[in-house]
């Protein structure tokens, strides 16, 4: 975790509106039952404040940035039938674990209420966008109440579902004085047990589906005249744990750094992965807490990419993906470039005069534009490539290699150091057969990169 520095971690998903906070240690902390009578599947579980106060020294220890997420089904009756709700909100165990959070000094960065209860998309139970909308201002006023004596204020999140072009922007508009951060939840891939799924992730054009949903949620929060922006709080690709080496193995990062790509691209502001640790999509083992390839893939994202930008598109060439940002800690623009074919490789050359990115295979070319301009070439002349590749091109491989170096941590378990291969800037960057690129250029600087 230290080595994202800091590393923003979400804590909640299914169960955690099942689960009570003991704030009051007079009252029994169980835990969770599998119980198929019961909603989601099992019995309400309890937080113990000791289990609590365990969390937020590993937190501190580790620098990690947190939101935690509320139980918003508390004083709400479920129908059985058709998973709707009726009621509002009650924030009072809730209330008792901030004014505790607070009285500890813990940081937490944000509050999200609820998880994949969004009307017709909720899982288990469902939650019209008005009531939501009313139980959104119910937890912003108890924050400004709690934290009235803090300088800095924990963020409002919401819904944490799947997005829903009705829903959303009623709830959205409904919550501008009240949110600062609209959550929604990725699974594009389908079931975990789905046999198609490493087919869907080397297809751009299913990859290319999920910008209406990114596109639509950017429209309805232009269009509310909310200052709230948008993040994904919880994404795994394939749902109920994902599938054994496929979204736990190389393949997976053509999916993962292709959704960091194009999340930020329609400006979402933070994207949390599913998980760091648990099922068969975690960035780490459960059971040794080594990295899988999506870690390496997400600490190079981390590293090189900067927030800003570049608007960047291709055509022609339906099998390259590519993205271009501001580079991170360093002057310049990095370029991740993916290619999806199994059989192609693709030559890359960066025109400065042009301002454009060449790709090149078997004699074509088509131009895949990026916004920079012309500057004098730095007086080395290089840049830096960073080649991921599977061992033997084997995809559903758990391990990952860079520059044709298999990436594994030390006898201590610390983070191999990531060197990149320095090249020439003249020459053109070979994207092999199902590899991904991430290049480093310091000569280009565009102007959105000096702001």
């Amino acid at each position: 975790m230290t080595a994202f520095s800091p590393l923003k971690i979400r804590m909640g998903g299914t169960l955690q509106d099942r689960l009570m906070y003991q704030t009051d240690e007079q009252h029994p902390c169980n835990t969770f039952v599998k119980d198929d009578s019961q909603l989601l599947g099992f019995s309400q579980g309890c937080l113990p404040m000791s289990r609590w106060d365990d969390l937020n020294l590993f937190f501190k220890q580790t620098g990690a940035v947190v939101t935690f997420g509320l139980n918003a089904l508390t004083g709400r009756t479920v129908n059985s039938e058709d998973g709707w709700t009726t009621g509002a909100w009650d924030p009072s165990n809730a209330e008792s674990l901030l004014r505790y959070t607070v009285s500890k000094g813990y940081s937490i960065h944000g509050w999200e209420l609820g998880n994949e209860l969004s009307g017709d998309n909720g899982i288990g139970a469902k939650v019209t966008a008005q009531q939501y909308a009313s139980d959104v201002k119910t937890l912003h006023n108890l924050i400004e109440s709690i934290y009235v004596n803090s300088q800095v204020k924990p963020l409002v999140i919401g819904p944490g579902g799947f997005y829903d072009n009705t829903w959303f922007p009623e709830f959205i508009g409904k919550t501008t004085k009240s949110l600062q951060a609209v959550s929604h939840h990725i699974y594009n891939l389908g079931a975990g047990v789905d046999t198609g799924l490493e087919g869907r992730i080397l297809d751009p054009s299913y990859l290319d589906k999920e910008a209406t949903t990114f596109s639509n949620l950017q429209q309805a929060i232009r269009s509310s005249g909310t200052s709230a922006v948008a993040w994904v709080s919880e994404a795994g690709g394939a749902y109920n744990s994902g599938h054994n080496h496929v979204t736990n193995a190389f393949v997976m990062s053509f999916w993962y750094l292709d959704q960091l790509g194009m999340a930020s691209t329609f400006d979402t502001k933070t994207y949390c992965r599913q998980s760091l640790v648990g099922g068969n999509y975690g960035l780490l083992k459960s059971s040794s807490f080594v990295p899988n390839p999506d870690y390496y893939s997400a600490l190079l994202w981390h590293r090189l990419m900067r927030r800003q930008v570049l608007s960047t598109s291709v055509s022609g060439m339906k099998m390259l993906r590519a993205y271009t940002h501001c580079s991170k800690q360093s002057q310049g623009i990095t370029v991740l470039l993916m290619n999806l074919d199994d059989e192609t490789n693709i030559q890359v050359s960066v025109s400065t005069e042009r301002g454009s990115i060449l790709a090149d295979t078997r004699g074509s070319q088509v131009a895949r534009r990026s916004k920079f301009e012309k500057m004098p070439i730095m007086r080395d002349n290089t840049r830096e490539e960073y080649h991921l590749t599977a061992p033997n091109r084997n995809i559903n491989s758990q391990k990952m290699l860079l520059n044709g170096k298999v990436l594994k941590v030390d006898s201590n378990g610390n983070i191999p150091i990531l060197e990149p291969a320095i090249v020439k800037s003249s020459d053109p960057v070979n994207v092999a057969p199902l590899s991904i690129v991430f290049v480093h250029i310091p000569s280009i600087v565009s102007q959105t990169c000096t702001v």
